[in-house]
């Protein structure tokens, strides 16, 4: 998390999360399609749909990471 207190600073660390968390979520969830475990177009709550909601929680925290790293890059 970067130190940046101006509002400008803040609101780009909170569009930065935003769309991380958006962006991984979807990954992960097209992961999961693709491998088979759709969590979203499928009924019930079986293994396959945990592991698909797994994926999806898990591409979330890992978009946020790589959005807050490709913010803290400075050119």
């Amino acid at each position: 998390m970067t130190q940046n207190n101006t509002p400008g600073g803040m609101l780009k660390e909170g569009l930065a999360d935003a769309l991380g968390f958006v962006i991984g979520a979807l990954a992960g969830w097209q992961l999961g399609v693709l491998l088979g475990f759709d969590f979203v177009g499928t009924p019930g709550y079986g293994v396959p749909q945990i592991i698909g909601l797994v994926l999806i929680v898990v591409g979330c925290g890992l978009g946020r990471f790589v959005a807050r790293r490709l913010l803290s890059v400075k050119p």
